[in-house]
């Protein structure tokens, strides 16, 4: 078994474990920081990039603070002069060693802003220079490909959006490790449509709202593991411009879980069996889109805001076993390692 496919198995335990570990420091955060910020800029590069855009949506959603994407560059290389008071600034890192996004969380200190960091590395140079450390504990990362880290660090954005707002529980928030281990089991149903792809080299991974981050990291892992052209793209998006790309057996992956994004995204799988592309959608075992090509089916039912976890774990598995397909090793991607520095 590969160290990446081990480590998707590790993921319901590591988040109970985080869960558990940093309940009562989202609590206290909580009495700290409500009613506190009046803007969160959020800092990331790849992975936790896109966990940070799962922030995005989840935090806004939940807390009604405007969230932003920083661009890093403005701090590292063009040294721009930002107002960050009244702002909570959250860097993301699975090693903690990102040069560009430290850098970036000195920057906001120094114009007024706290700061806060999501890291799996309680050593890491992150965790030493932010105010706050939320620590991911998933255990060392050993794959190259991140996939524990990232549903941890989604996992402490559902305990700050707890902090910030009223619309989490931790009650509801407990639940998640045990719909991350029911979603394991649909690791044979992806065993029996993985070979149909075998001899992928290009495709596009859409999603709509919460998923979106979902799907930015499906297309991430199908780059880094299966060497697949995997564009990435929000529906809404998709629909202006890059669905004339789409020819006769062209694959789109999708997610599709139950709530508000449903009906546009089985909108959009009818248009694309109209142009006779290849779908292959993520979807509760319940629900009824009869013009997909393929599907694989999610036990449970759960609701919307709390199916980015369970979720992505299809997308993981689906790329690590087309690794295994493509006779690639996923743990040892070419070109890449564990720590990327960027400034």
């Amino acid at each position: 078994m590969s160290k990446m496919m081990h480590e998707i198995l590790e993921q319901p335990h590591a988040l109970e474990r985080t869960f558990h570990a940093e309940r009562k420091h989202a609590e206290a955060f909580s009495r700290f920081a409500r009613g506190k910020f009046r803007l969160i800029v959020l800092v990331a590069r790849g992975t936790s990039d896109n966990a940070a855009d799962f922030g995005r949506y989840l935090l806004e959603l939940t807390t009604g603070i405007p969230v932003s994407m920083a661009a890093p560059s403005l701090h590292t290389l063009y040294h721009a002069k930002l107002d960050l008071r009244d702002a909570l600034v959250i860097g993301i890192s699975q090693s903690g060693a990102g040069t560009d996004i430290n850098m970036v969380l000195e920057s906001a200190r120094r114009h007024g802003a706290y700061t806060l960091a999501i890291t799996n590395e309680a050593k890491s140079p992150m965790a030493g220079l932010a105010d706050d450390v939320f620590l991911v504990r998933a255990g060392r990362q050993k794959s190259v490909a991140a996939t524990k880290t990232y549903t941890g660090q989604l996992m402490m954005f559902y305990l700050i959006a707890f902090a910030l707002g009223r619309q989490l529980t931790l009650a509801d928030i407990s639940e998640i490790p045990g719909r991350a281990r029911s979603a394991l089991a649909v690791a044979d149903q992806i065993r029996g449509v993985v070979e149909r792809y075998r001899y992928m080299r290009q495709c596009a991974v859409v999603a709509r709202g919460l998923n979106q981050a979902n799907a930015f990291e499906l297309a991430l892992k199908l780059m880094e593991t299966c060497y697949v052209v995997a564009e990435r793209f929000s529906s809404a998006d998709f629909l202006h411009g890059p669905i004339a790309m789409v020819e006769p057996n062209f694959p789109v992956l999708m997610f599709m879980p139950p709530g508000r994004t449903f009906t546009s995204q089985a909108q959009l799988v009818r248009r694309l069996h109209a142009l006779h592309a290849e779908t292959l959608v993520i979807m509760d075992e319940q629900a009824k889109v009869p013009a997909a090509t393929r599907a694989i089916r999610m036990p449970g039912s759960i609701p919307e805001i709390y199916t980015p976890i369970p979720y992505i774990i299809p997308g993981q598995i689906f790329a690590a076993q087309l690794a295994e397909a493509k006779g690639i090793d996923p743990d040892r991607p070419r070109s890449l390692h564990i720590v990327t520095r960027t400034v």
